[in-house]
């Protein structure tokens, strides 16, 4: 019923578990869930695009992190702080 593959397994489950619940409820509605992934096919600009994304965020957070450690340990300086 279930794939060895965790990411079949779910939609499998939620499946059985909405037509369960409807027949619970004497609907005569049922579910049908398929787990079909969503990038299947091999386009290198769409790599390309989310690898360019992805790093140019990783750039900003890179640069955005150094002056905040910086400014609390000028904050620490200002109110002579000490680490016991």
């Amino acid at each position: 019923m279930c794939s060895p593959e965790p990411i079949n397994c779910f939609p499998v489950l939620v499946n059985i578990l909405s037509n369960t619940f409807l027949r619970l409820l004497n609907s005569t509605a049922r579910l049908r869930v398929w787990s079909k992934l969503f990038y299947t096919g091999e386009n290198g600009e769409l790599k390309n695009y989310i690898f360019f994304g992805l790093f140019t965020y990783l750039l900003v957070l890179a640069a955005g992190l150094p002056p905040l450690f910086a400014m609390s340990n000028v904050e620490d300086y200002k109110v002579k702080s000490t680490n016991c």
